[in-house]
C-alpha cells in the first residue's frame, strides 16, 4: 500500500457506529444504503467493497461483495455499482442486515485500487481479497449497528 491518508467512509443515512435505519434492512426495503468516499488518492482505477458482520452466529457473514466500482465520490443507495460477488446467503448483489437476535455491528470496507479487477461475477469475499491485495492505494471502513425488530405475537 502507498503512503496515502486513508479513504473516510460516511454516510447520511447513519453515522459510524450509529444505527443502520430499517430501510436498509431485512425489515426494511433491504437497499444499499448511501456511502460517501473521502481521500480517493490519485491513480485510483477502481473501488471494492465488503460488508460484513462479525457477530454472525456461525462466523462472519458477507453480506455485500462488489468490484470494479468506479471512482467516485458516491455510491447511491439501492444501486450494484460494480460487479457483485457471492454474499453470505449464496446470492449475489446487497443483503441487508438481519441479525437472528440481539444486536450485531456491520462493516462497510471500503478499498481504493490502482486498477480494475478480473474476476467473474459470483466470486466470493477470499477470491476478492487475493485478486485486490496488491493493488490497494488506501482503504476505509465504516460500522454501523442493527437490532431486528421484534415480532409480534402471533394470536
Amino acid at each position: 500500500m502507498t503512503n496515502t491518508k486513508p479513504l473516510k467512509i460516511t454516510s447520511n443515512a447513519f453515522r459510524d457506529g450509529g444505527d443502520i435505519p430499517a430501510m436498509y434492512t431485512c425489515d426494511g426495503e433491504e437497499v444499499n444504503p448511501p456511502l460517501i468516499i473521502e481521500n480517493i488518492p490519485f491513480g485510483t482505477q477502481s473501488l471494492a467493497i465488503i460488508v460484513e458482520d462479525p457477530d454472525a452466529p456461525n462466523g462472519v457473514f458477507d453480506h455485500w461483495i462488489v468490484w470494479n466500482i468506479p471512482p467516485e465520490r458516491i455510491v447511491e443507495e439501492d444501486r450494484i455499482p460494480g460487479i457483485s460477488g457471492r454474499n453470505g446467503a449464496g446470492k449475489t448483489g446487497y443483503h441487508g442486515p438481519c441479525p437472528p437476535s440481539g444486536t450485531h455491528r456491520y462493516f462497510f470496507y471500503v478499498f481504493a485500487l490502482d486498477r480494475s479487477l478480473d474476476l467473474s461475477i459470483g466470486a466470493d469475499k477470499r477470491k476478492l481479497q487475493e485478486a485486490m491485495r496488491p493493488y490497494i492505494l488506501a482503504q476505509g471502513t465504516l460500522m454501523g449497528r442493527y437490532t431486528k425488530r421484534e415480532q409480534p405475537p402471533a394470536y
